[in-house]
This record gives C-alpha cells, sequence and structure tokens, in this order.
C-alpha cells in the first residue's frame, strides 16, 4: 500500500500548513505550477517525489521535471500533466496520451479547481487538487490525499488548507 498526498499550483508558495499533512504519505506528487523551486524542497525531501512542470515554471524546474509523467504505482497506471482538462473536455495533445497510454488515474492542475470525475469513455479516474497557493481566483486552497492497494485507489480524501490569500 502507498499513501500519497498530490499536490499543485503553489506559484512559489511554501507554507508550513501543508508540512503536517504531507508527513504520513510515502509519495508526494506535484501536478505543476511550482514556481521558485525552493519553494518545494523541503517536500521532496520529506517522502518520494515526482512532478511535472507547469506553464509558469521556469528552466530550473523544467530541468528537474518532465511536461508529462507516465508511471505505474501498485498496479495503477498514472498519468500526470500539468495542463490538459478533464473528462469531455480534454485537450488535442492529453487526449492522444490517453488514448495511447490507457492510464488508470489521470492527473493535472492548473484550474486551481479540486476535482475528481469518472471517465467511463476512457476508463479511468480524473484528478485535480486545485491549488494550495495564494496565486489565483480560487477560494479554498486544496490537497487531494489517497492511499493505492492491490491495484485500487481508496480513502481519498479532500484536505483544505484555509482561503485563498491569508498569509
Amino acid at each position: 500500500m502507498k499513501k500519497i498526498a498530490l499536490i499543485s499550483d503553489n506559484h512559489s508558495y511554501y507554507g508550513d500548513e501543508i508540512t503536517e499533512h504531507l508527513r504520513d504519505v510515502d509519495e508526494i506528487w506535484h501536478a505543476g505550477d511550482i514556481g521558485d523551486i525552493s519553494s518545494i524542497e523541503k517536500y521532496m525531501k520529506m517522502a518520494f517525489f515526482r512532478g511535472v512542470y507547469g506553464n509558469i515554471d521556469d528552466q530550473s524546474v523544467k530541468e528537474i521535471f518532465p511536461l508529462n509523467e507516465v508511471f505505474v504505482c501498485e498496479g495503477i497506471k498514472v498519468f500526470m500533466t500539468h495542463i490538459g482538462g478533464f473528462p469531455g473536455r480534454y485537450n488535442a495533445r492529453v487526449h492522444q496520451i490517453i488514448k495511447q497510454e490507457k492510464p488508470n488515474l489521470y492527473i493535472c492542475g492548473h484550474s486551481h479547481i479540486c476535482k475528481v470525475l469518472p471517465d467511463q469513455t476512457n476508463n479511468l479516474l480524473h484528478m485535480n487538487p486545485g491549488a494550495y497557493g495564494h496565486h489565483g481566483f480560487h477560494k479554498v486552497r486544496t490537497i487531494l490525499k489517497f492511499e493505492i492497494e492491490h491495484s485500487k485507489i481508496q480513502n481519498l480524501r479532500v484536505v483544505e488548507l484555509g482561503l485563498r490569500g491569508f498569509v
């Protein structure tokens, strides 16, 4: 079993309040828009860390993280990218990768809207953890936590980190 924290869109924000929610996980996955790489360095040391770069990320982030990440975790094939849309509204690039890779779980960020949706057509689950930074239009800062065991996603929950704009 793996305990996962899915985070995104911190836009250089560090924030000690997120640290307590990452202490008990085996892996941290970041769906892009990191900003200043120093904002996640502590998290990169806390657990196995993987991520993708987003549209605000500069070359220093792109040297560490790819645009797309396809991997298997506990029998679940995962496709993660920053911008891509959601079931019924995928962009062309993401739609092509989903058709080719056939993931069980598709993850993106960018919208700052926490969303979990099944995609019956492509037989996958879509997750967007929202944003845990303060930049953007979202009202509440969020991350997702879940477990993967025996090829099943379980105990999925939204963690609310407080209102945007109150640092």
